[in-house]
């Protein structure tokens, strides 16, 4: 039997009560027939009050005391439903309305054994989201509502780290896009730099974004500090590799004391950017093998000087290791990659689709790296404040402790835990948190979870949510496409928001394809194989 249409119910009115008492939390009792009654309520809100992720609210004096349903169980003798009640904020009530005029995050009175338990309303909802007069973006619809906006706070957002998870083919690369998009339609002048291994993202800023790629980037090889010279450079492992990195080390200073700006620097290590030739490097080489007596000492040499002159004559590295980059760009490339200025472009996609595989981790250590060195240095000056954006996160910080690719973990992990104080904004997005490192998900402030259907990346989730969003987590397997769960720093509390349609022209080239539509057309083959076989044999040149 449907239950009848309650529109003639008050918005606020008594479903349960409370039975026992915790420091976060409370076990109330729900009248079930009440809870029937409220089903077809006119507001969407209200109907919703005491199932699982929806709010409810306990009246403690003059305070409104506002918690969310974690679960819900029948009791033993299956007259009453019992609910574990986590505690959001609070806020005074407003003796015109009966509804809450502000809200706060956090309690400091608490209901006793006996309180009654009442609905929320749509009113109640708009001011717990209600951003104020603090800076935020409007991201999506508060779930179950039709009109409450959900909004993102951007300085408690960006300034604790942000993370995006989702599985494939939830949107997550839709929603990257219009975080990205509100965040730069607020802050026009702002300093964005987004790591895209895929090349996704490139279609979607074309008209508000800057995009590098193989082709443009011109990333100089001596802006690498030596532990990123080493996993270039060097392919031994054990004692052989200590030796390699002995002779490296030496030539490599060697080679960087040539350059005219070493003469203006006081002192000079193997990490410091400054210029050199390569050609300087393996003079440095042959001039030490020159003074050896014995020719079994020559395989460090040896093996270096094959990797150099293999990354020089190699058109794939032509974007980093060309002898074009040699004289001192390191201004104009920080200005062009960091946006310093803007110049109405204020983020850069870095599309790292066409480096070679097994120099695209260095290529990320760099980036990354000099987005926190920059951010050190410029402590004296105006700040400048970065954000960070790193796709498919799990590859370049990954939970097993593998030796490779460890410049690029340990730069990100330094960003997640220092890079706040330096005015440094990490954004992670990944398909999979569970091989995610330790401790890097845990300090993203703000976490937006879509759907997630492997239970490993489910249980890492849940771990890393504070204690007030431990009701949503269930429904994160059950959440539909463009629908995610937001908690921590940039939101008040919790919440359940579906996203908000982008423009075709302003979305990620990551669309499925569509078999049955593409498996029907034909022609042209000819021409599509000739034209791949020459961008394929060129590296994407030509």
């Amino acid at each position: 039997m449907q239950p009848e249409k309650a529109t003639s119910l008050p918005s606020t009115c008594v479903i349960g009560r409370v039975r026992e008492i915790a420091g976060g939390s409370a076990i109330c009792s729900f009248d079930p027939t009440q809870l029937k009654a409220i089903t077809g309520h006119e507001d969407a809100t209200v109907a919703m009050s005491g199932q699982v992720g929806s709010q409810v609210k306990m009246r403690v004096g003059d305070l409104w005391l506002l918690g969310n349903v974690r679960d819900m169980r029948m009791d033993e003798a299956g007259s009453i439903i019992l609910s574990h009640i986590d505690f959001l904020g609070e806020g005074p009530e407003d003796p015109a309305t009966g509804s809450m005029k502000a809200f706060r995050r956090g309690v400091t009175r608490y209901p006793v054994p006996g309180d009654e338990v009442f609905t929320v309303s749509r009113v109640d909802l708009v001011l717990v989201f209600a951003a104020e007069d603090r800076p935020h973006i409007e991201i999506g619809t508060v779930y179950p509502t039709e009109d409450v906006r959900g909004s993102l706070l951007i300085d408690a957002m960006l300034g604790k780290h942000f993370a995006l998870l989702g599985s494939t083919g939830t949107g997550k690369s839709t929603s990257a896009a219009l975080i990205l998009h509100r965040i730069v339609e607020k802050a026009p002048k702002g300093h964005i730099m987004m790591l895209d291994p895929h090349g996704e993202y490139a279609a979607a800023f074309s008209s508000n974004g800057m995009i590098f790629n193989v082709d443009n980037l011109n990333l100089p090889y001596w802006l690498m500090n030596f532990e990123e010279h080493c996993e270039v450079f060097i392919t031994t492992d054990g004692s052989e590799r200590e030796k390699d990195m002995d002779v490296l080390a030496k030539c490599l200073l060697a080679a960087r004391s040539k350059s005219r700006i070493a003469e203006s620097l006081g002192k000079m290590t193997v990490d410091s950017p400054v210029p050199y030739l390569l050609s300087d490097l393996l003079g440095a080489i042959n001039a030490q093998m020159g003074k050896l007596d014995k020719a079994s000492d020559l395989g460090p040499y040896m093996r270096l000087k094959t990797k150099i002159e293999e990354l020089k004559g190699d058109p794939r590295y032509a974007f980093m290791f060309n002898g074009l980059l040699v004289s001192d760009s390191m201004a104009p490339f920080l200005s062009k990659i960091f946006r310093l200025p803007a110049e109405g472009k204020p983020i850069s996609i870095v599309d790292l689709s066409g480096v070679p595989s097994d120099i695209v981790t260095v290529v990320v250590a760099v980036l990354a790296r000099m987005v926190f060195d920059y951010a050190i240095w410029a402590r004296r000056e105006p700040q400048r404040p970065i954000l960070l954006v790193c796709e498919e996160a799990h590859r370049y910080v990954p939970s097993d402790r593998e030796t490779k690719g460890v410049a690029v973990r340990k730069v990100l992990e330094r960003i997640a835990k220092e890079g706040r104080k330096y005015g440094v904004s990490l954004g992670l997005i990944t398909q999979r948190p569970s091989d995610l490192a330790e401790g890097v998900l845990s300090q993203c402030g703000t976490i937006i979870s879509m759907r997630l259907n492997n239970e490993r990346d489910q249980m890492y989730v849940r771990n890393a949510m504070p204690e007030g969003a431990r009701g949503f987590l269930d429904s994160i397997p059950a959440l539909r496409n463009r629908e995610c769960i937001i908690c921590g720093e940039g939101v008040s509390i919790p919440i359940r928001v579906r996203l908000d349609d982008l423009a075709a022209q302003l979305r990620p080239a990551s669309d499925d394809p569509l078999f049955s539509q593409l498996w029907t057309e034909e022609g042209d083959e000819a021409g599509i194989l000739s034209r791949t076989i020459h961008r394929w044999r060129g590296q994407g040149r030509g």
